[in-house]
Protein backbone atom coordinates (compact mmCIF):
# COMPACT_ATOMS: atom_id res chain seq x y z
CA UNK A 1 0.00 0.00 0.00
CA UNK A 2 2.99 2.12 0.71
CA UNK A 3 4.57 1.87 -2.76
CA UNK A 4 0.80 2.62 -4.42
CA UNK A 5 0.85 5.85 -2.47
CA UNK A 6 3.97 7.18 -3.17
CA UNK A 7 3.09 6.27 -6.73
CA UNK A 8 0.01 8.30 -6.72
CA UNK A 9 1.94 11.16 -4.75
CA UNK A 10 4.49 11.35 -7.28
CA UNK A 11 1.80 11.82 -10.34
CA UNK A 12 0.14 14.33 -8.00
CA UNK A 13 3.04 16.51 -7.65
CA UNK A 14 2.82 16.60 -11.21
CA UNK A 15 -0.95 17.09 -12.05
CA UNK A 16 -1.25 19.89 -8.66
CA UNK A 17 1.73 21.02 -8.69
CA UNK A 18 3.18 23.89 -11.31
CA UNK A 19 2.20 22.27 -14.58
CA UNK A 20 -1.14 21.14 -13.26
CA UNK A 21 -2.21 24.58 -12.33
CA UNK A 22 -0.70 26.17 -15.15
CA UNK A 23 -2.89 24.17 -17.64
CA UNK A 24 -5.63 24.20 -15.87
CA UNK A 25 -5.81 28.01 -14.46
CA UNK A 26 -3.76 28.96 -18.14
CA UNK A 27 -6.20 27.10 -19.88
CA UNK A 28 -9.22 28.77 -18.15
CA UNK A 29 -7.43 32.07 -19.12
CA UNK A 30 -6.85 31.19 -22.09
CA UNK A 31 -10.37 30.88 -23.04
CA UNK A 32 -11.77 33.61 -21.58
CA UNK A 33 -9.52 36.15 -23.90
CA UNK A 34 -10.45 33.91 -27.06
CA UNK A 35 -13.87 34.29 -26.24
CA UNK A 36 -13.63 37.34 -25.07
CA UNK A 37 -14.67 36.92 -21.28
CA UNK A 38 -17.84 34.58 -22.11
CA UNK A 39 -18.36 34.19 -18.72
CA UNK A 40 -18.77 37.67 -17.80
CA UNK A 41 -20.71 39.05 -20.97
CA UNK A 42 -23.22 35.83 -20.45
CA UNK A 43 -23.26 35.67 -16.54
CA UNK A 44 -27.14 37.22 -16.54
CA UNK A 45 -28.01 35.29 -19.52
CA UNK A 46 -26.90 31.96 -17.70
CA UNK A 47 -29.66 33.20 -14.82
CA UNK A 48 -32.37 34.08 -17.51
CA UNK A 49 -31.80 30.46 -18.56
CA UNK A 50 -32.94 28.65 -15.38
CA UNK A 51 -36.60 30.18 -15.96
CA UNK A 52 -37.04 30.07 -19.63
CA UNK A 53 -39.69 28.04 -20.87
CA UNK A 54 -38.49 24.32 -22.75
CA UNK A 55 -40.35 25.66 -25.91
CA UNK A 56 -40.21 24.41 -29.17
CA UNK A 57 -37.75 27.40 -30.29
CA UNK A 58 -35.20 25.89 -26.88
CA UNK A 59 -35.48 22.68 -27.07
CA UNK A 60 -36.04 19.29 -29.52
CA UNK A 61 -37.71 16.35 -27.68
CA UNK A 62 -36.84 13.94 -29.66
CA UNK A 63 -33.27 14.42 -29.91
CA UNK A 64 -32.24 14.30 -26.21
CA UNK A 65 -33.26 12.17 -23.18
CA UNK A 66 -33.76 15.19 -20.46
CA UNK A 67 -34.59 18.61 -20.27
CA UNK A 68 -31.69 21.36 -20.14
CA UNK A 69 -32.66 21.69 -16.49
CA UNK A 70 -32.63 18.63 -15.41
CA UNK A 71 -29.40 18.10 -17.34
CA UNK A 72 -27.88 21.12 -15.28
CA UNK A 73 -29.23 19.92 -12.12
CA UNK A 74 -27.31 16.36 -12.99
CA UNK A 75 -24.33 17.76 -13.59
CA UNK A 76 -24.56 19.96 -10.08
CA UNK A 77 -25.21 16.85 -8.62
CA UNK A 78 -21.55 15.66 -9.31
CA UNK A 79 -20.06 19.31 -8.45
CA UNK A 80 -21.83 20.04 -5.00
CA UNK A 81 -20.86 17.20 -3.15
CA UNK A 82 -18.44 16.51 0.04
CA UNK A 83 -15.85 18.34 -1.91
CA UNK A 84 -18.01 21.62 -0.35
CA UNK A 85 -17.57 20.53 2.77
CA UNK A 86 -14.36 18.07 3.17
CA UNK A 87 -12.92 19.62 0.26
CA UNK A 88 -12.94 23.14 1.24
CA UNK A 89 -11.99 21.84 4.54
CA UNK A 90 -8.80 19.86 3.22
CA UNK A 91 -7.28 23.05 1.45
CA UNK A 92 -7.81 25.94 4.58
CA UNK A 93 -6.60 23.29 6.76
CA UNK A 94 -3.12 22.04 4.07
CA UNK A 95 -2.98 25.27 2.19
CA UNK A 96 -4.08 28.18 4.68
CA UNK A 97 -7.03 30.77 4.45
CA UNK A 98 -5.03 31.93 0.77
CA UNK A 99 -6.10 28.46 -0.91
CA UNK A 100 -10.06 29.97 -0.99
CA UNK A 101 -9.02 32.57 -2.63
CA UNK A 102 -7.03 30.72 -5.79
CA UNK A 103 -10.46 28.42 -5.36
CA UNK A 104 -12.00 31.74 -6.45
CA UNK A 105 -9.63 32.24 -9.01
CA UNK A 106 -10.09 28.78 -10.86
CA UNK A 107 -14.12 29.19 -10.39
CA UNK A 108 -13.66 32.47 -12.24
CA UNK A 109 -11.89 31.43 -15.44
CA UNK A 110 -13.30 27.80 -14.42
CA UNK A 111 -17.11 29.39 -15.39
CA UNK A 112 -15.43 29.68 -19.06
CA UNK A 113 -13.53 26.08 -19.53
CA UNK A 114 -17.01 24.48 -18.23
CA UNK A 115 -19.07 26.75 -20.65
CA UNK A 116 -16.42 25.75 -23.30
CA UNK A 117 -16.46 22.09 -22.36
CA UNK A 118 -20.04 21.67 -22.01
CA UNK A 119 -20.74 23.66 -25.80
CA UNK A 120 -18.40 21.27 -27.61
CA UNK A 121 -20.40 18.09 -25.75
CA UNK A 122 -23.14 19.52 -26.90
CA UNK A 123 -22.09 20.26 -30.44
CA UNK A 124 -19.91 17.13 -31.17
CA UNK A 125 -22.54 14.55 -29.48
CA UNK A 126 -24.10 11.55 -31.02
CA UNK A 127 -27.80 10.25 -30.95
CA UNK A 128 -27.79 6.66 -31.18
CA UNK A 129 -30.14 4.73 -32.99
CA UNK A 130 -32.24 4.30 -29.77
CA UNK A 131 -32.38 7.53 -28.85
CA UNK A 132 -29.76 7.68 -26.11
CA UNK A 133 -27.05 9.94 -26.19
CA UNK A 134 -23.59 9.60 -26.19
CA UNK A 135 -21.19 12.64 -25.79
CA UNK A 136 -18.40 14.44 -23.78
CA UNK A 137 -14.77 14.78 -24.51
CA UNK A 138 -14.12 11.67 -25.93
CA UNK A 139 -16.99 12.78 -28.96
CA UNK A 140 -15.22 15.97 -29.13
CA UNK A 141 -12.05 14.84 -29.49
CA UNK A 142 -12.83 11.96 -32.06
CA UNK A 143 -15.23 14.00 -34.17
CA UNK A 144 -13.63 17.68 -33.74
CA UNK A 145 -9.66 16.13 -33.55
CA UNK A 146 -9.70 13.09 -35.19
CA UNK A 147 -7.82 11.83 -32.00
CA UNK A 148 -9.64 8.75 -30.85
CA UNK A 149 -7.15 6.95 -29.44
CA UNK A 150 -6.65 10.37 -26.90
CA UNK A 151 -10.36 10.25 -26.31
CA UNK A 152 -9.96 6.34 -25.75
CA UNK A 153 -7.52 7.36 -23.27
CA UNK A 154 -10.05 9.71 -21.34
CA UNK A 155 -12.56 7.57 -21.40
CA UNK A 156 -10.09 5.31 -19.10
CA UNK A 157 -9.39 7.46 -17.49
CA UNK A 158 -13.07 8.56 -16.63
CA UNK A 159 -14.01 5.55 -16.01
CA UNK A 160 -11.63 4.81 -13.39
CA UNK A 161 -12.18 8.22 -12.04
CA UNK A 162 -15.65 7.57 -11.67
CA UNK A 163 -15.66 5.42 -8.11
CA UNK A 164 -13.05 7.56 -6.72
CA UNK A 165 -13.86 11.18 -7.06
CA UNK A 166 -17.98 10.32 -7.90
CA UNK A 167 -17.94 7.57 -5.39
CA UNK A 168 -15.37 6.29 -2.54
CA UNK A 169 -14.91 10.17 -1.51
CA UNK A 170 -18.66 10.51 -1.25
CA UNK A 171 -19.21 7.57 0.28
CA UNK A 172 -16.49 7.78 3.00
CA UNK A 173 -17.03 11.44 4.14
CA UNK A 174 -20.70 10.69 4.71
CA UNK A 175 -20.00 7.87 6.85
CA UNK A 176 -17.55 9.62 8.65
CA UNK A 177 -19.73 12.15 9.16
CA UNK A 178 -23.35 10.36 10.10
CA UNK A 179 -21.11 7.96 12.95
CA UNK A 180 -19.47 11.78 13.88
CA UNK A 181 -23.37 13.69 14.37
CA UNK A 182 -25.41 10.77 14.80
CA UNK A 183 -23.15 7.50 15.98
CA UNK A 184 -24.41 5.60 13.03
CA UNK A 185 -21.85 2.80 12.25
CA UNK A 186 -19.80 3.63 8.64
CA UNK A 187 -21.25 0.16 7.18
CA UNK A 188 -24.56 1.05 8.01
CA UNK A 189 -24.74 4.25 5.92
CA UNK A 190 -22.40 2.33 3.19
CA UNK A 191 -25.24 -0.19 2.74
CA UNK A 192 -27.80 2.02 2.83
CA UNK A 193 -26.31 4.74 0.24
CA UNK A 194 -25.48 1.58 -1.68
CA UNK A 195 -29.12 0.49 -1.49
CA UNK A 196 -30.75 4.12 -2.36
CA UNK A 197 -27.87 4.13 -5.34
CA UNK A 198 -28.95 1.51 -6.80
CA UNK A 199 -32.41 2.01 -6.77
CA UNK A 200 -31.81 5.13 -9.14
CA UNK A 201 -29.09 4.49 -11.45
CA UNK A 202 -30.68 1.32 -12.59
CA UNK A 203 -33.04 3.51 -14.65
CA UNK A 204 -30.51 5.44 -16.02
CA UNK A 205 -29.92 9.12 -17.05
CA UNK A 206 -33.68 9.47 -17.03
CA UNK A 207 -34.35 8.44 -13.13
CA UNK A 208 -30.89 9.87 -12.46
CA UNK A 209 -32.28 13.35 -13.82
CA UNK A 210 -35.60 14.09 -12.37
CA UNK A 211 -34.03 13.05 -8.71
CA UNK A 212 -31.22 15.27 -9.25
CA UNK A 213 -33.89 17.97 -10.67
CA UNK A 214 -36.08 17.55 -7.13
CA UNK A 215 -33.03 16.75 -5.15
CA UNK A 216 -30.38 19.17 -5.65
CA UNK A 217 -31.96 22.75 -5.44
CA UNK A 218 -33.84 21.72 -2.21
CA UNK A 219 -30.26 20.48 -0.38
CA UNK A 220 -28.39 23.78 -1.93
CA UNK A 221 -31.03 26.07 -0.58
CA UNK A 222 -31.55 24.47 2.97
CA UNK A 223 -27.54 24.60 3.37
CA UNK A 224 -26.78 28.11 2.10
CA UNK A 225 -29.94 29.23 4.68
CA UNK A 226 -28.15 27.29 7.21
CA UNK A 227 -24.75 28.91 6.74
CA UNK A 228 -25.92 31.88 6.71
CA UNK A 229 -27.55 31.58 9.99
CA UNK A 230 -23.73 30.41 11.56
CA UNK A 231 -22.39 33.73 9.51
CA UNK A 232 -25.05 35.88 10.99
CA UNK A 233 -24.24 34.91 14.68
CA UNK A 234 -20.37 35.83 13.70
CA UNK A 235 -20.96 38.42 11.33
CA UNK A 236 -17.93 40.65 13.11
CA UNK A 237 -15.77 38.22 12.45
CA UNK A 238 -16.78 38.13 8.34
CA UNK A 239 -14.17 40.98 7.68
CA UNK A 240 -11.22 39.31 9.08
CA UNK A 241 -11.66 36.08 7.81
CA UNK A 242 -11.87 37.88 4.36
CA UNK A 243 -9.15 39.41 5.09
CA UNK A 244 -7.47 36.72 5.90
CA UNK A 245 -8.58 34.42 2.03
CA UNK A 246 -6.49 37.87 0.74
CA UNK A 247 -3.79 38.47 2.57
CA UNK A 248 -2.49 34.76 2.82
CA UNK A 249 -3.07 34.15 -0.84
CA UNK A 250 -0.09 36.24 -1.76
CA UNK A 251 2.13 36.09 1.70
CA UNK A 252 3.20 32.81 3.95
CA UNK A 253 0.95 32.08 6.56
CA UNK A 254 2.95 33.57 9.94
CA UNK A 255 4.15 30.34 12.10
CA UNK A 256 1.54 29.78 15.04
CA UNK A 257 2.58 27.73 18.05
CA UNK A 258 5.44 26.49 16.29
CA UNK A 259 3.84 25.39 13.11
CA UNK A 260 6.26 26.34 10.00
CA UNK A 261 3.12 28.04 7.96
CA UNK A 262 1.77 27.67 4.62
CA UNK A 263 3.97 28.56 1.79
CA UNK A 264 2.10 30.98 -1.19
CA UNK A 265 2.59 27.63 -3.46
CA UNK A 266 1.25 25.47 -1.00
CA UNK A 267 -1.84 28.10 -1.10
CA UNK A 268 -2.41 27.78 -4.55
CA UNK A 269 -1.98 23.49 -5.10
CA UNK A 270 -4.78 23.20 -2.42
CA UNK A 271 -6.91 25.99 -3.66
CA UNK A 272 -6.50 24.82 -7.73
CA UNK A 273 -6.84 21.12 -6.63
CA UNK A 274 -9.80 21.36 -3.98
CA UNK A 275 -11.39 23.95 -6.90
CA UNK A 276 -11.30 21.80 -9.79
CA UNK A 277 -12.22 18.73 -7.44
CA UNK A 278 -15.62 20.97 -6.61
CA UNK A 279 -16.70 22.51 -9.65
CA UNK A 280 -14.74 19.89 -12.01
CA UNK A 281 -13.94 22.64 -14.41
CA UNK A 282 -11.78 20.81 -17.11
CA UNK A 283 -12.07 17.36 -15.75
CA UNK A 284 -14.43 17.35 -18.94
CA UNK A 285 -17.41 15.07 -16.49
CA UNK A 286 -20.02 17.43 -17.20
CA UNK A 287 -20.36 17.70 -20.83
CA UNK A 288 -21.01 14.03 -20.80
CA UNK A 289 -24.54 14.78 -19.05
CA UNK A 290 -25.23 18.33 -20.81
CA UNK A 291 -24.42 16.57 -23.56
CA UNK A 292 -27.80 14.37 -22.97
CA UNK A 293 -30.11 17.73 -23.03
CA UNK A 294 -33.19 18.46 -25.38
CA UNK A 295 -31.19 21.77 -25.92
CA UNK A 296 -31.55 22.85 -29.93
CA UNK A 297 -28.74 25.68 -29.64
CA UNK A 298 -24.61 24.25 -27.67
CA UNK A 299 -24.71 28.20 -26.36
CA UNK A 300 -28.00 28.00 -24.00
CA UNK A 301 -26.18 24.88 -22.83
CA UNK A 302 -22.90 26.74 -22.13
CA UNK A 303 -25.08 29.56 -20.39
CA UNK A 304 -25.85 26.61 -17.55
CA UNK A 305 -22.59 25.47 -17.40
CA UNK A 306 -21.46 29.05 -15.88
CA UNK A 307 -24.44 29.17 -13.63
CA UNK A 308 -23.37 25.45 -12.61
CA UNK A 309 -19.60 26.71 -11.43
CA UNK A 310 -20.87 29.93 -9.73
CA UNK A 311 -23.64 28.30 -7.44
CA UNK A 312 -20.57 25.45 -6.53
CA UNK A 313 -17.51 27.34 -5.62
CA UNK A 314 -18.47 31.15 -5.47
CA UNK A 315 -21.49 30.49 -3.00
CA UNK A 316 -21.60 26.93 -1.50
CA UNK A 317 -17.80 26.65 -0.92
CA UNK A 318 -17.04 30.09 0.12
CA UNK A 319 -19.97 29.54 2.33
CA UNK A 320 -18.29 26.83 4.06
CA UNK A 321 -14.84 28.60 4.23
CA UNK A 322 -16.28 31.55 5.96
CA UNK A 323 -17.75 29.36 8.50
CA UNK A 324 -14.58 27.53 9.32
CA UNK A 325 -12.88 31.19 9.06
CA UNK A 326 -15.08 33.05 11.70
CA UNK A 327 -15.41 29.91 13.69
CA UNK A 328 -12.44 30.82 15.90
CA UNK A 329 -11.99 26.86 15.06
CA UNK A 330 -9.11 27.32 12.70
CA UNK A 331 -5.70 28.20 13.24
CA UNK A 332 -5.53 28.67 16.64
CA UNK A 333 -2.25 28.02 19.19
CA UNK A 334 -4.82 24.81 20.02
CA UNK A 335 -6.02 23.88 16.66
CA UNK A 336 -2.08 23.48 15.88
CA UNK A 337 -0.77 21.99 19.02
CA UNK A 338 -3.31 19.11 18.30
CA UNK A 339 -1.88 15.56 16.28
CA UNK A 340 -3.15 15.36 14.01
CA UNK A 341 -5.05 18.92 13.55
CA UNK A 342 -8.50 18.56 12.16
CA UNK A 343 -9.22 18.08 8.68
CA UNK A 344 -11.52 17.44 6.09
CA UNK A 345 -15.14 16.37 7.06
CA UNK A 346 -13.94 16.84 10.77
CA UNK A 347 -12.89 20.56 10.72
CA UNK A 348 -15.93 21.64 9.36
CA UNK A 349 -17.94 19.32 11.75
CA UNK A 350 -15.58 21.64 14.50
CA UNK A 351 -16.81 25.14 13.06
CA UNK A 352 -19.96 24.75 12.90
CA UNK A 353 -20.48 23.04 16.46
CA UNK A 354 -18.62 25.43 17.43
CA UNK A 355 -20.89 28.06 16.44
CA UNK A 356 -24.61 26.49 16.95
CA UNK A 357 -23.22 24.02 19.32
CA UNK A 358 -24.79 20.55 19.66
CA UNK A 359 -26.69 20.90 16.00
CA UNK A 360 -23.75 21.42 14.14
CA UNK A 361 -22.50 17.87 14.00
CA UNK A 362 -26.08 16.37 12.70
CA UNK A 363 -26.25 19.36 10.35
CA UNK A 364 -23.46 18.72 8.28
CA UNK A 365 -23.62 14.84 8.35
CA UNK A 366 -27.14 15.65 6.87
CA UNK A 367 -25.59 17.80 3.92
CA UNK A 368 -23.00 15.11 3.84
CA UNK A 369 -25.75 12.34 2.93
CA UNK A 370 -27.20 14.50 0.74
CA UNK A 371 -24.38 16.07 -1.36
CA UNK A 372 -23.01 12.57 -1.50
CA UNK A 373 -25.71 10.82 -2.84
CA UNK A 374 -26.47 13.08 -5.00
CA UNK A 375 -22.99 13.12 -6.47
CA UNK A 376 -22.63 9.46 -6.74
CA UNK A 377 -25.89 9.44 -9.13
CA UNK A 378 -24.62 11.53 -11.90
CA UNK A 379 -20.81 10.10 -11.60
CA UNK A 380 -22.30 6.96 -12.01
CA UNK A 381 -23.63 7.68 -15.58
CA UNK A 382 -20.53 9.65 -15.99
CA UNK A 383 -18.30 6.56 -15.47
CA UNK A 384 -20.66 4.24 -17.47
CA UNK A 385 -21.13 6.44 -20.44
CA UNK A 386 -16.78 6.23 -20.71
CA UNK A 387 -16.75 2.27 -20.51
CA UNK A 388 -19.25 2.41 -22.76
CA UNK A 389 -17.24 4.43 -25.56
CA UNK A 390 -14.83 2.07 -25.36
CA UNK A 391 -16.50 -0.88 -25.00
CA UNK A 392 -19.14 -0.76 -27.25
CA UNK A 393 -23.51 -0.19 -26.21
CA UNK A 394 -23.74 -3.47 -24.16
CA UNK A 395 -26.77 -3.90 -21.98
CA UNK A 396 -24.55 -6.15 -19.80
CA UNK A 397 -21.73 -3.37 -19.80
CA UNK A 398 -24.44 -1.06 -18.40
CA UNK A 399 -25.36 -3.48 -15.55
CA UNK A 400 -22.16 -4.63 -14.48
CA UNK A 401 -20.49 -0.93 -14.22
CA UNK A 402 -23.39 -0.18 -12.32
CA UNK A 403 -23.21 -3.08 -10.28
CA UNK A 404 -19.47 -2.33 -9.23
CA UNK A 405 -20.48 1.07 -8.77
CA UNK A 406 -22.82 -0.15 -5.65
CA UNK A 407 -20.23 -2.37 -4.31
CA UNK A 408 -17.45 0.04 -4.31
CA UNK A 409 -20.24 2.54 -2.22
CA UNK A 410 -19.99 0.08 0.68
CA UNK A 411 -16.09 -0.18 0.20
CA UNK A 412 -15.72 3.44 -0.01
CA UNK A 413 -17.39 4.27 3.23
CA UNK A 414 -15.00 1.57 5.36
CA UNK A 415 -11.54 3.25 4.07
CA UNK A 416 -9.34 5.63 5.06
CA UNK A 417 -9.69 9.06 4.11
CA UNK A 418 -5.55 9.57 3.41
CA UNK A 419 -5.84 6.99 0.89
CA UNK A 420 -9.62 7.89 -0.81
CA UNK A 421 -8.41 11.68 -1.27
CA UNK A 422 -5.05 10.48 -2.78
CA UNK A 423 -6.61 8.71 -4.84
CA UNK A 424 -9.01 11.08 -6.13
CA UNK A 425 -6.41 13.54 -7.09
CA UNK A 426 -4.59 11.37 -9.40
CA UNK A 427 -7.62 10.27 -11.14
CA UNK A 428 -8.83 13.55 -11.50
CA UNK A 429 -5.21 14.38 -12.81
CA UNK A 430 -5.33 12.21 -15.32
CA UNK A 431 -8.55 12.91 -16.74
CA UNK A 432 -7.58 16.82 -17.01
CA UNK A 433 -4.68 17.04 -19.20
CA UNK A 434 -6.66 15.00 -22.68
CA UNK A 435 -9.86 17.32 -22.08
CA UNK A 436 -7.77 20.47 -21.77
CA UNK A 437 -5.81 19.80 -25.00
CA UNK A 438 -9.24 19.75 -26.96
CA UNK A 439 -10.46 22.97 -24.99
CA UNK A 440 -7.14 24.82 -26.34
CA UNK A 441 -7.19 23.30 -29.88
CA UNK A 442 -11.05 23.57 -30.18
CA UNK A 443 -11.02 27.48 -29.51
CA UNK A 444 -11.56 28.20 -33.04
CA UNK A 445 -14.45 26.16 -33.21
CA UNK A 446 -15.67 27.37 -30.40
CA UNK A 447 -15.45 31.08 -31.29
CA UNK A 448 -17.17 30.13 -34.80
CA UNK A 449 -20.18 28.96 -32.18
CA UNK A 450 -20.03 31.88 -29.88
CA UNK A 451 -18.93 35.08 -32.31
CA UNK A 452 -18.75 33.35 -36.02
CA UNK A 453 -22.07 32.75 -37.09
CA UNK A 454 -26.06 33.15 -36.74
CA UNK A 455 -28.59 31.03 -35.27
CA UNK A 456 -29.85 29.29 -37.72
CA UNK A 457 -25.82 28.19 -39.14
CA UNK A 458 -25.31 27.12 -35.38
CA UNK A 459 -28.19 24.31 -35.78
CA UNK A 460 -27.63 23.38 -39.23
CA UNK A 461 -24.05 22.83 -38.36
CA UNK A 462 -25.06 21.20 -35.05
CA UNK A 463 -27.66 18.93 -36.78
CA UNK A 464 -24.57 18.00 -39.24
CA UNK A 465 -22.08 16.79 -36.71
CA UNK A 466 -24.83 14.62 -35.23
CA UNK A 467 -25.23 13.04 -38.40
CA UNK A 468 -21.56 12.97 -39.02
CA UNK A 469 -21.60 14.53 -41.88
Amino acid sequence: MEVIMGAMDWVNGIAWGWPGMIVVVGGGLYLTIRLAGFQFVNFGRAFKMLKRRATPDIVDTTKGQITPLQSLWAATAATVGNGNLAGVATAIAMGGPGAVFWMWITALVGMATKSAEVMLGRHFRTVNPDGSISGGPMYYLTKGLNLKWLGWIFALFAAIAAPGIGLMVQSNSSAFALEFGFGIPRLATGLVMAIALGLVIIGGIKIIGRVTEALVPFMCVIYILAALVVLAINVVDIPSALGSIFQYAFTPTAPIAGFLGYAVAQSMRFGVARGIFSNEAGLGSAPIVHAASTIKNPIHQGYLGIFEVFLDTIVVCTMTALVILTSGVFGTAAYFATEPFLTSTPLTIAAYSATIGGLGAPLVAVASFLFGFSTMLTWSYYGERSLCFITGERRVIHLAYRSLFVVLCVWGALQQIAFVWLFTDTTNGLMLLPNMIALVLLAGTLFKLTKGWGKEDILRRVEQVEKGE
